[in-house]
């Protein structure tokens, strides 16, 4: 069962797929936001191509797990992807997935001048990877 996972920012959204074993994420790609509707059926079209079973979206919570901005964001995103799919729906916390991905640039060694890109697909990589370590493969 392949899984895609989604991690909405305000620029780029980040996506990340599972080995049809559900095991390992892998970066995917990055889209360009343009609107939520059509972010939302880019969405849903990489999951219909990839024939997923499951979407994971990240949504960001404060300090006492309550909602952000963000994840008010998220939960709209959520919803126009499923008006434009059948595929169900999962909000996965998303908190420091950032932080997370820039400390594995890090550890991979590279170099500065390439370290300065977006991590969204990278991020998108770590919110399935929790994702799947926590609950797929118990």
């Amino acid at each position: 069962m392949r899984i895609l996972a989604v991690d909405p920012g305000e620029k780029r959204i980040g996506i990340a797929i599972s080995d049809p074993t559900s095991t390992i994420a892998t970066p995917l790609s990055v889209i360009e936001h343009i609107t939520r509707r059509l972010d939302a059926a880019s969405i849903a079209n990489l999951a219909i191509q990839y024939e997923v079973s499951l979407i994971v979206i990240g949504k960001s919570l404060d300090e006492e797990g309550l909602p952000t901005p963000q994840s008010r964001r998220a939960d709209r995103l959520a919803e126009a992807i499923r008006q434009q799919c059948d595929i169900p729906l999962v909000m996965w916390d998303e908190s420091f997935s950032t932080q997370v991905a820039r400390q594995a640039r890090l550890e991979m060694g590279t170099i500065r001048r390439k370290r300065r890109g977006h991590l969204d697909e990278l991020a998108a990589t770590v919110i399935l990877q929790s994702y799947l370590d926590l609950s797929v493969n118990k």
